[in-house]
């Protein structure tokens, strides 16, 4: 576990105990709320982050057809030339 042997996790376990005594369940149990908290607030802002770029794709996807559509809409007008033939002087 998070590479630790199990002696060094008992020395940790000896220090905690050391340190907090009798509030360990409750020093325990405010690091597993906040913990559960961070997490829900990371996958709230991961969530909005894949929403953003589905509605992008989307997005995208939508221009993409309409430019498509309109290239085959020109391509179906006859071509006029874009400059006058030419008339020698009379």
């Amino acid at each position: 576990m998070f590479g630790l042997s199990p002696f060094e996790l008992m020395v940790i376990g000896v220090i905690a105990v050391v340190l907090f005594g009798g509030n360990l369940p409750e020093v325990a149990r405010k690091f597993g709320g906040s913990y559960r908290e961070l997490r829900r607030t990371l996958n709230d802002v991961q969530q909005q982050f894949r929403n953003a770029e589905f509605e992008a794709q989307k997005t995208l996807t939508l221009d993409d057809s309409k430019k498509v559509a309109k290239e085959d809409a020109v391509d179906d007008e006859p071509e006029e030339p874009s400059v006058p033939k030419f008339k020698p002087p009379v």
